[in-house]
């Protein structure tokens, strides 16, 4: 019996002391401090952000000797957006733009004068360092009727949503020496102008045949890329876009340029420069006749809010 007591007693010592021990190591494994491991590299495959950007100007003149507008009012606003994506050799680079502006004075009226819808989609597979290939997916076209105007201020419809419509699919080659600047070529590339408007259609405007609502290109293309934060004050964006119609008249290259900078005076406060150029050798909308393409330039300063996220 004596034995019998003894086994139980040396088992039960046994067993308090391995729930002890256990006990104990459950709690150096909760206090321990968990390390990134050295050799784990991994990073974030996204990167989104943008801004946007609300400017405004008013002035009044009364017996003003040097003369003008009475009254004058112009709102900007402007949304810049990114999705970038990067994994191993393969890269998604997503940006979107919409502009809209509205104007209105006293000698002219209301007119807008800005109005853009502008998403570029490309994709990549590094080949080398540098180099990527891919293809690219480019659609613009604006938001709401546009018209011109003749000396004696009577109107012309002259374009509205999707009409025109740019729609470009390319494949290509990117070259990426830095971080800023990237250039994207392209020898054998599909766009698509699309003219939804039937009065549009029917008068031919953007190059489309009369009555018919789209027509087809195919050409070279080249898109050059710069985007820079110069310091905390100062940032930059640029893009200018070349194509070349090989069907017709290759020699009158269309070119899409557009530029921002922007000087941020606090928080929420900038000044914004942008200088936008275009030039569509199907466009035929100036002149004398309204019958002749022309380069058009579009250049704005102004004070506002913009709020970066």
């Amino acid at each position: 019996m004596r034995k019998v007591l003894f086994v139980i007693t040396v088992l039960c010592g046994m067993t308090a002391f391995s729930q002890d021990a256990t006990v104990k190591n459950l709690k150096k494994e909760a206090e321990r401090e968990i390390k990134k491991d050295p050799n784990d590299t991994s990073s974030k495959v996204w990167k989104t952000g943008g801004f946007f950007g609300l400017n405004a100007a008013q002035g009044s003149l009364s017996n003003w000797a040097a003369g003008g507008d009475k009254f004058s009012l112009a709102i900007n606003g402007n949304l810049s957006t990114y999705a970038f994506y990067k994994k191993n050799k393969h890269s998604w680079d997503n940006t979107l733009d919409v502009n809209l502006g509205y104007m209105n004075t006293t000698s002219l009226g209301s007119r807008k004068n800005d109005d853009r819808i502008d998403l570029v989609s490309k994709y990549g597979y590094a080949i080398s360092e540098k180099w990527n290939a891919g293809a690219l997916f480019n659609f613009r076209s604006q938001m709401f009727r546009g018209y011109t105007y003749d000396g004696d201020g009577n109107r012309t419809l002259s374009s509205n949503f999707l009409s025109p419509a740019y729609v470009l699919l390319s494949p290509g080659f990117e070259w990426k020496p830095d971080k800023a600047f990237s250039a994207f070529i392209s020898p054998a590339t599909v766009r698509w102008t699309i003219v939804t408007n039937d009065s549009l259609s029917a008068a031919g405007a953007y190059g489309v045949d009369p009555g018919k609502h789209a027509k087809t290109e195919f050409g070279a293309f080249a898109s050059l890329n710069y985007r820079k934060e110069i310091n905390k004050t100062f940032s930059y964006k640029s893009r200018l876009d070349l194509y070349s119609n090989y069907l017709e008249n290759p020699q009158n290259v269309d070119l899409y340029w557009t530029n921002m900078l922007n000087m941020q005076l606090t928080k929420y406060l900038t000044l914004t420069y942008s200088l936008d150029m275009i030039y569509d050798d199907d466009a035929k909308l100036f002149g004398p006749d309204n019958t002749s393409p022309a380069t058009q330039i579009k250049s704005m300063l102004g004070v506002g809010f913009m709020f970066k996220f």
